[in-house]
């Protein structure tokens, strides 16, 4: 049955999962809207099984489309290997070592998308990843010893030794477990949450943007928990232990608890937490490293778009 299934529409399939709708798909494939559309419908009926839900706020991946997302990546991974051995072998497009910076909690949401495209871009670029903190992930750029990081950009400790470009802005929105009394509204405030306890992320400063934003709006909160665990959040807000304050780029609604965990805006004016390229300041960005750059800001636009 899946036979059939061309080259160009695994691209096609990849480029439509990662932006979220065929319009950003598009741009980012540089080809019309209806032949991205074509292609989808297609590669649906050859495998006799919808992959996306489609609505008018763009498409959702089913769990078929979960499971057919990994095999295509796959694919295409095989694929640029086998481009990357002809490329460094006739030495074409960028090659050599590109270093590249993360943080755990970044890594899952950002980078993976970005190096599946980066990989079938640049296969004559070897790849190497490191995770950190941000503070030694900061201290790695500053060494040199990273090309560039993807992290939390907005709350950096060295801020006039790096550059910091914003790939999305992600405001904060209130975790709540599906029962609770306060998802009875569809707005809530800093001073609605401070009446139960807090789960605390800790991780990439995250909760040091809300400790601050607690002062500034002098409230105290109760806090049950400190975690660097976003698992341990949504375990403990999903059973109702407490409430959580967290970037809405953290939440995902087909993850296991999504049926236990609600979110809801804020009507308080909260910073937003800002995931951004970083690189030296001052450093000349060698080829790997420029298409990196260029590839997470194409990806960014498609997401906005």
């Amino acid at each position: 049955m899946a036979s059939h299934i061309t080259l160009r529409q695994f691209r096609y399939f990849v480029a439509v999962a990662e932006s979220g709708s065929v319009a950003a798909a598009s741009r980012m494939l540089n080809i019309a809207q209806s032949a991205v559309t074509k292609s989808m419908q297609e590669l649906e009926d050859e495998l006799g099984q919808p992959l996306f839900e489609r609505s008018s706020r763009g498409m959702r991946m089913t769990p078929q489309g979960h499971r057919f997302l990994a095999s295509a990546r796959k694919v295409l991974g095989a694929v640029a290997e086998a481009t990357r051995l002809h490329s460094a072998e006739e030495g074409a497009g960028p090659t050599g070592l590109l270093a590249i910076g993360v943080t755990s909690l970044v890594a899952g949401y950002y980078l993976s998308e970005l190096l599946s495209r980066y990989r079938r871009s640049c296969p004559g670029v070897q790849v190497l990843v490191t995770e950190e903190t941000p503070p030694f992930l900061e201290h790695l750029l500053i060494n040199g010893e990273l090309d560039v990081a993807i992290m939390v950009s907005n709350v950096l400790a060295e801020p006039q030794a790096l550059v910091a470009e914003t790939l999305t802005r992600s405001p904060n929105r209130v975790w709540l477990a599906s029962d609770h009394p306060l998802t009875q509204a569809d707005e809530v405030t800093l001073a609605d949450c401070v009446a139960y306890e807090q789960v605390v992320l800790e991780a990439d400063r995250i909760d040091d943007l809300m400790r601050a934003a607690w002062a500034r709006h002098q409230l105290k909160p109760r806090v049950l928990l400190r975690t660097s665990s976003l698992e341990a959040v949504r375990s403990m807000v999903g059973a109702g232990s407490g409430v959580a304050v967290l970037p809405d780029f953290l939440y995902r609604p087909w993850t296991l608890d999504a049926q236990h965990v609600d979110a809801r805006a804020l009507r308080d004016e909260l910073p937003t937490v800002d995931v951004g390229l970083v690189w030296r300041r001052g450093l000349a960005l060698k080829p790997a490293a420029e298409e990196f750059i260029h590839l997470a800001r194409e990806q960014s636009r498609a997401r906005r778009a």
